[in-house]
């Protein structure tokens, strides 16, 4: 894990213009990897390593999210030293169970509302479609993620333009 997140890291160092902006490269649950690798920081989700701990690991300046599925959730996490909540999955998905049902984009505009005050970006994930997107960001997402309908078309990188065309 610690090889592909360094080549990772040294991939988003290297980034072309064709990415449009900076890119940071932030590791799913392992702090020290992310730590080891100079990657810009970590997501966590509720069972992983709370982010006080991470803080601890990571420094300052590292980049923490951590992943909420109801409001109590990310009630607790704005009590939390982070950088970004994510919250889902707002619609069905099939790419990762989760145990939580679909919320909708209600959470979203709840996370954004209570995420406001601290300046807290929100990320949107699950089920999150070129044809969804809009409207997760109109809701009050600061960004989606996305995995199986970057897969849809056989064309990773072209339904990243797509999204970044539809987006922008």
């Amino acid at each position: 894990m610690l090889e592909t997140a360094d080549a990772l890291v040294a991939m988003g160092k290297a980034s072309s213009p064709q990415m449009r902006g900076r890119v940071e490269i932030v590791i799913n649950d392992r702090a020290d990897v992310a730590r080891l690798s100079g990657a810009a920081g970590v997501h966590v989700g509720q069972e992983d390593l709370p982010p006080e701990a991470v803080r601890r690991l990571i420094g300052p300046d590292g980049i923490i999210g951590l992943s909420t599925h109801s409001i109590a959730q990310l009630d607790d996490a704005m009590t939390r030293p982070i950088d970004y909540v994510a919250v889902g999955p707002i619609f069905g998905t099939a790419s990762k169970n989760t145990g939580y049902d679909a919320a909708g984009l209600r959470l979203v505009e709840e996370a954004a509302r209570r995420a406001a005050p601290r300046g807290l970006d929100v990320v949107a994930i699950g089920g999150i479609t070129l044809d969804r997107a809009a409207d997760v960001i109109r809701a009050g997402a600061t960004s989606v993620a996305i995995i199986s309908d970057l897969l849809s078309t056989g064309d990773p990188r072209a339904r990243v333009s797509q999204y970044l065309d539809r987006l922008s």
